[in-house]
């Protein structure tokens, strides 16, 4: 007994600096540094974000970090912000993610905010284009870098034509509604709510769809700041499911949220949220496969850096990790 009286506090030291060493080398056992400023995006075709934004959650789940929101017009905006410091977390099109990456934007994707058929083939009302077909020499309007842009190209390669068989027009999804609808250009890669709106409004009819071609919406940050502050990150998933649960239970409130904030009649927001999933926040394996099925147009069309491997950018890019600790089951 005396012994082992002897040799117990021995053991219990070996087993502190044990403990010490394992936690100086474990970056989620200790707490971080709260940053003392997190900036997110919010934007239309993201509607939980203006859920998160209008209630405040994030503010009251980050009482010592200032919340700073800035507006985004499209994937490409919200990118930019990413990669010039403008923003901590952006929301895009998961195939946009991958374009940014492969080019050298280093970026995770940690969340998604909805699996919607956001995008699609606009022409005016009294358009004679009808098929895929009929492209050939026509002026479509996209946003280069969206997800409405990728569709396109991807639609052109299914009807057998490339990017230089169409004169592709780089405009800002609102002003590209308003090139369609003044017969500026004969076609518009639309995105909602603003192609919900043109629907409605102008009598605009959708050329094509394809809902595979819609990549799925996510939530990106820098490495940099997935490695300082993966609390913050956890945090904000937290934040981010607060509001995707409440826009689940209150659909009407949440066409009505969407109505408000984007300025727009309510039957638009409706139809908008009609094509817009929110059953599945957490990025798998299919996601994975997914973006890796897509991801051929952009070596094709040589939007990526030459000799980038975009598969591994895939692997690099989509990381599970996070929301598996914070998305309830």
């Amino acid at each position: 007994m005396r012994l082992f009286a002897q040799a117990l506090p021995s053991a219990l030291k070996s087993l502190s600096i044990a403990g010490l060493v394992a936690l100086a080398f474990n970056p989620v056992a200790h707490a971080e540094t709260a940053p003392k400023e997190v900036r997110l995006d919010y934007a239309y075709y993201s509607p939980v974000s203006l859920v998160l934004k209008h209630f405040g959650w994030l503010e009251k789940a980050l009482p010592d970090s200032k919340v700073t929101w800035v507006f985004s017009q499209g994937s490409n905006r919200s990118l930019e912000y990413l990669n010039s410091g403008g923003a901590d977390f952006g929301s895009s099109a998961s195939l946009s993610a991958v374009l940014a990456r492969a080019n050298g934007s280093p970026i995770k994707s940690v969340y998604v905010y909805s699996r919607a058929e956001w995008t699609a083939l606009v022409v005016a009302k009294d358009s004679p284009l009808k098929t895929l077909d009929d492209l050939k020499g026509k002026k479509i309007a996209a946003t280069k870098g969206t997800d409405p842009y990728l569709f396109t190209l991807r639609a052109l390669e299914k009807a057998g034509l490339k990017k230089d068989d169409v004169e592709l027009l780089h405009l800002q999804h609102p002003d590209g509604r308003t090139a369609l609808e003044k017969g500026d250009v004969d076609v518009w890669a639309g995105l909602d709510p603003h192609m919900a709106a043109s629907e409605l409004q102008a009598g605009s009819r959708l050329l094509y769809r394809n809902k595979d071609f819609n990549s799925y919406g996510v939530v990106s940050v820098t490495e940099t700041f997935a490695k300082q502050h993966p609390q913050t990150i956890a945090t904000v998933i937290k934040a981010y499911e607060q509001a995707r649960h409440w826009a689940v239970a209150h659909p009407d409130e949440f066409a009505r949220l969407l109505a408000d904030e984007s300025k727009l009649p309510l039957d638009v927001a409706k139809l908008q949220l009609s094509r817009t999933d929110l059953s599945a926040p957490q990025l798998t394996e299919q996601d994975v496969a997914a973006s890796k099925a897509a991801a051929p147009i952009l070596v094709s069309e040589e939007l990526v850096k030459r000799g980038a491997d975009v598969n591994a950018v895939i692997d690099q890019l989509i990381d599970p990790s996070f929301g598996k600790a914070s998305i309830e089951r």
